[in-house]
């Protein structure tokens, strides 16, 4: 496309208003090839020859000569880089050698297993001579399929969840596959973060250590989208050395990447236009001139709004565009996205409006020009939804557009920041006690643990193992714990941290009720509650009734001019004290708290003007998280001190609770999605900052942080003081993520920028330094601040048999607090039902 003449044609329009407020060029790259220092096989050059391939890039010789020299390699480059040939040419090559080797690739989804199957059946139908058996399996793999891919597959495809609880627990019937197996690619190697992340860690070492049992000792490829640590990420996941190849070889043409800003719609400067209305109008353009385009949305609402209005300005202006549009998200049954996915990648699909569900690698081919609907939350996704649009030296257009809120808001106004930013880095922590628990379980159930098992699983197993021996679930002998527990401990794992509660949506208009998607039960309660409009297709439907009991939705097809959105509220509950200290002058606690969802009302929304024409109450019950805290209790000095200069406590308390957090992940080893905060009044009397894990039951990162606190508060006054913003930004006193839902993309809006300045009166409080002398404060603005505050919602070979007299395996003792609150994990998932 030509971007420049795009560009003008916009900003010379009447109803342009000066929303380009940056257009920032990201320079074409040239490739650079590299060359074998042995030919790839004759079959796999006439194969790449077919596809027009002449040449490697750079990354992908490098990549593959470190995988023919045996290290495991971890490749880091950006969206449509050939990340795949690094690990599906060297695994053809070994299985053009070595006829019985085997493969197990590893995805983080269902989709995208699906989607790189495919890739690999379009090689093989290329040369039908290459000794390719791959296929999918999980769960909607049909039994029978299952049993052959399993005796006769040698690339198999599957997801860290069914590797998890269908094959290691049945490794004996996949002895002769793990005995043969030479490689595991692990894609997407970035999404494994946090709790998440931490599950799979372990996964992976219980499949090395059966791998080990059947005398095999595979090599590790993974790949990722551009993060801050990639190595250290992938040696820290599976538990072994790594290469980086981070060089990315790949030709780019060159893009404009413009931050576009609503215009206000008041003299008053408060509400600006819809970011849905600008994306609408920019996507309609690009559309009727043949530009292909995808839009990333926040919310799955948002892109079924978004795909109508779309949809229905097309059938205004150029009906025979108008099927040339869709919608993309989670909920959609799989044949259904599969479509959308094909329609894409044909070309016959002009515009698709999606969540972050199009951000991973599904290969939909490259795009025009990409439109991001409000900043996604991190530089690394924000570069990877703009590496969907880009064809080969072509320029490509990418529109960031700045929601009327502070983050969106910060980064229209400092257009510098974002350009400056290296991506995050990913964290996770396998050897965590709290999850390790319930994979010892696991891994003692498929063989028993030994000494060397414990070091590799992290210093803390040894201890766990004892707890576990002391709950009568294992007993020692021999120099190894044996599994004396229920018959299936995986089923009591669940690697992602998901509701389990799905519900699903019957279509009842027609003569036979369909099912035409699934929400988790947040969503559900959210987004299908009685009397809610829930769009699918761009289409509207009524929803008679939500059955809690049997999970179901009964929703029919109607023609209605509106949609709903529902209002929720968050609650926080002491449920028990179990540490009540005091640190330097504050007060620190600890103990299990609940953290409460409630979903009271829903407003009706018309089409396209956006007005609220009335509202509905929501009885359903509330969700709660049962998790634990850490609360800090202020004095009440620094708070009267904060006031007397005309500022507001609760607004510095605020930026001290998300700078905290923010910071929090440098001392506790979790990922920033792991932990929430909140700052609350209810409980004491008196306002208290609440930092608490966002996982039933807790996972230890709360309580981590309670040990270093004070580590973390330092932190936190370094990072606001040494930012160089005025009032406040993203990137010191932030912005809060959500108190706790599904995912991200169910996610509208996100909190206000609290006071800077009261902020630092605070820490310097707590921390007993000198008091910090505020700059004088603007009445408008702490008008407008007591004005959101008031809004925002506080947020098989035989086993080796050792000497009967083997020693007993010994671990990093553990805190008196973590060994009784591991007991309690323990029986809880020895109680489980099976």
């Amino acid at each position: 496309m030509d971007v420049d003449a795009f560009l003008r044609e916009i900003g010379n329009r009447r109803g342009y208003r000066g929303q380009m407020v940056h257009v920032h060029d990201v320079p074409a790259r040239k490739a650079k090839f590299g060359k074998l220092k042995k030919p790839l096989p004759p079959a796999l050059r006439g194969v790449l020859a077919q596809r027009g391939i002449q040449k490697l890039y750079s990354h992908q010789a490098h990549a593959i000569e470190a995988v023919r020299r045996g290290e495991n390699v971890v490749v880091v480059t950006g969206t449509a880089s050939g990340k795949t040939l690094c690990y599906n040419l060297p695994v053809i090559e070994t299985l053009l050698a070595e006829p019985h080797a085997k493969a197990l690739y590893l995805y983080p989804t269902k989709a995208l297993a699906q989607d790189q199957l495919r890739g690999l059946n379009d090689l093989k139908a290329l040369d039908p001579t290459l000794p390719l058996e791959a296929g999918t399996y999980d769960g909607d793999t049909p039994g029978d399929t299952r049993r052959k891919l399993r005796d006769e597959g040698n690339v198999i495809l599957t997801n860290p969840d069914m590797l998890h609880s269908g094959i290691l627990p049945n490794h004996s019937r996949w002895a002769s596959f793990l005995s043969q197996l030479r490689y595991v690619v692990i894609d997407e190697v970035h999404s494994y973060r946090g709790i998440f992340g931490s599950n799979v860690g372990n996964v992976v070492r219980r499949l090395r250590r059966l791998c080990a049992h059947y005398k095999a000792k595979p090599q590790f490829v993974a790949a990722s989208a551009t993060i801050d640590n990639p190595r250290e990420h992938a040696e820290t996941l599976v538990g072994e050395s790594f290469s980086a190849i981070a060089d990315d070889g790949s030709p780019r043409g060159p893009k404009r990447f413009v931050l576009w800003n609503p215009p206000f719609l008041d003299e008053g400067k408060v509400e600006r236009r819809s970011p849905n209305v600008e994306a609408q109008k920019l996507m309609v353009d690009l559309v009727v001139q043949g530009v292909q385009t995808i839009c990333f949305v926040r919310a799955r609402r948002t892109a079924e709004v978004l795909y109508r209005y779309v949809r229905d300005e097309l059938l205004e202006e150029t009906p025979r565009l108008a099927n040339t549009v869709r919608a993309y998200r989670g909920g959609y049954l799989a044949e259904e996205r599969r479509e959308i996915e094909r329609l894409l990648f044909s070309g016959k699909l002009l515009g698709v409006t999606t969540t972050n569900a199009l951000e991973l690698g599904i290969d939909i081919g490259s795009l025009d020009a990409a439109i991001l609907v409000g900043y996604p939350g991190s530089v690394a996704s924000t570069w990877q939804q703009a590496g969907r649009a880009g064809r080969g030296d072509e320029e490509a257009l990418v529109i960031l557009i700045g929601q009327n809120q502070p983050i969106d808001q910060y980064l229209m106004q400092h257009t510098e920041y974002f350009f400056g930013q290296a991506a995050e880095r990913a964290v996770v922590e396998p050897a965590n006690p709290y999850i390790l628990a319930g994979h010892l379980r696991c891994a003692c159930q498929e063989l028993p643990v030994t000494a060397d098992d414990c070091r590799d699983f992290g210093d803390a197993a040894a201890s766990v193992m004892a707890l576990l021996e002391e709950d009568q679930q294992a007993y020692f002998a021999n120099g190894r714990w044996s599994w004396q527990g229920a018959q299936f401990p995986a089923r009591d794992v669940n690697l992602r941290n998901m509701d389990d509660n799905n519900y699903t949506i019957q279509d009842m208009s027609g003569p036979e009720p369909q099912v035409i998607g699934q929400l988790d039960e947040f969503s559900a309660f959210s987004q299908v509650h009685a009397e809610a409009i829930y769009m699918h297709k761009g289409d509207p439907y009524f929803v008679d009734r939500l059955d809690t009991t049997e999970r179901i939705a009964y929703v029919r097809k109607g023609d209605y001019d509106y949609y709903t959105q529902a209002i929720d509220k968050t609650e926080i509950r002491i449920d028990e004290t179990e540490r009540d200290d005091t640190w330097r002058v504050s007060r620190v606690c600890f103990g299990p708290v609940t953290v409460t969802a409630i979903v009271y009302l829903f407003r009706k929304i018309k089409f396209h003007s956006r007005d609220s024409i009335g509202f509905g109450n929501i009885n359903l019950p509330p969700l709660p998280l049962e998790t634990e805290a850490l609360w800090i209790v202020p004095p009440a000095f620094a708070l009267e001190r904060v006031r007397a200069y005309g500022r507001l406590p609760e607004d510095g308390l605020l930026g001290v609770a998300n700078a905290a957090l923010g910071v929090l992940p440098i001392f506790v080893l979790c990922d920033p999605s792991d932990v929430g905060s909140a700052v609350d009044s209810s409980n004491l009397g008196a306002p208290a900052i609440f930092l608490y894990d966002r996982y039933p039951k807790g996972l230890g990162f709360a309580e981590k942080a309670h040990e270093r606190l004070e580590e973390i508060l330092q932190a936190a006054l370094y990072l606001i003081q040494e930012c160089e913003c005025e009032d406040g930004c993203p990137s010191c006193v932030g912005s809060p993520l959500p108190v706790f839902g599904p995912s991200d993309d169910d996610v509208d809006s996100r909190g206000k920028i609290p006071d800077k300045e009261a902020a630092l009166c605070i820490l310097h409080d707590l921390l007993q330094l000198e008091p910090h002398a505020p700059k004088p404060v603007d009445p408008e603005k702490l008008e407008r601040r007591l004005k959101a505050l008031r809004a925002v919602a506080v947020t098989p070979e035989p086993l080796d048999e050792p000497e009967d007299d083997a020693p007993r395996p010994t671990g990093k003792p553990l805190p008196d607090a973590v060994e009784r609150k591991l007991r309690r994990r323990i029986q809880s998932l020895k109680r489980k039902p099976e």
